[in-house]
């Protein structure tokens, strides 16, 4: 009996190794073994041409060095900390206005969620380019009203403003999250807080913003990591050099060409783990700061 039960474990639990094979090879493969080789790298001199040579912490400490890195880092952060807040306000604010099931709300809801679907693809980032540029579709809306436009996206001061808009503007994902959430919260204490004499600002404040703090907390983690590991419109829009000067230059971006244009696999291995290290830190202040502000049904 018993060695007929341990048969049958046995075979499932092949069965199963069988279906978890290609996940497990993956994680290996394309996962822990790159992680694990990119650490060995960060502390060796490799172009991936000759053997890597051990040369200790230089590279890292030759980074607080590197007025480009410093400067990757400015950019990075300040994207970040515009962008995060303002996309998530925009999506909380279109969720509102589409909570309720009126007439072509599917149609706008799926309008809205359109733009998260191409967010970070190559066409979004040339498409981008052309309205911004000199002779662009913006520029061309400015001169019905008289107003001269510029070259948006190569002029140093405005050129990180247009890769800000364009991350505000995909803000599909995290307005479908707020939607659902929005949906879960009973009428009953609208109806309640009307009776006791509430107007809509203080129904948002006191009933829906502390009822949505764990998706807002969510929305909030999920959009900072993303953010930090923006690269695809600035390398399109800038053309792979984070032109204007270095105005557009992200992280992902210098990490990208240390390690793929100037061949130095080992200077970006440092750099990817740092910025490991700053995207951690971030969300580890995150979940710190929740115990203050986000509030779960007990």
């Amino acid at each position: 009996m018993n060695t007929k039960k341990k048969h049958k474990w046995t075979k499932k639990s092949f069965v199963a190794y069988i279906f978890l094979a290609p996940w497990l090879l993956g994680l290996i493969g394309l996962t822990a073994v790159p992680m694990i080789s990119s650490f060995y790298y960060s502390f060796t001199n490799y172009d991936m041409l000759t053997s890597p040579r051990f040369i200790g912490v230089d590279n890292y400490v030759n980074l607080v060095a590197d007025p480009k890195f410093l400067k990757s880092l400015e950019v990075t952060l300040k994207f970040v900390f515009i962008s995060v807040p303002l996309q998530l306000a925009f999506a909380l604010l279109v969720a509102l206005m589409l909570k309720k099931n009126r007439t072509g709300a599917r149609v706008y809801r799926a309008v809205y969620y359109l733009p998260s679907l191409f967010g970070g693809s190559v066409a979004v980032a040339i498409l981008w380019r052309q309205l911004f540029n000199k002779e662009g579709l913006f520029n061309q809306i400015l001169a019905l009203f008289g107003i001269q436009g510029i070259n948006w996206i190569a002029t140093p001061k405005t050129a990180l403003n247009t890769l800000i808009v364009l991350a505000i503007w995909q803000f599909g994902a995290s307005m479908v999250i707020f939607l659902a959430a929005l949906k879960q919260i009973p009428e009953d204490y609208y109806e309640a807080a009307r009776i006791d004499g509430a107007g809509h600002i203080k129904q948002f404040f006191y009933i829906t913003l502390p009822v949505l703090t764990p998706m807002v907390f969510f929305n909030i983690v999920m959009a900072f990591i993303n953010a930090f590991q923006s690269f695809t419109s600035a390398y399109v829009i800038s053309g792979g050099t984070g032109a204007p000067l270095n105005s557009t230059l992200f992280y992902s971006l210098y990490l990208y060409i240390k390690a793929f244009s100037q061949f130095q696999m080992g200077y970006a291995s440092a750099m990817a783990w740092i910025l490991l290290a700053i995207i951690a830190a971030f969300t580890g202040l995150l979940f710190l700061s929740a115990k203050k502000w986000v509030f779960y049904d007990e």
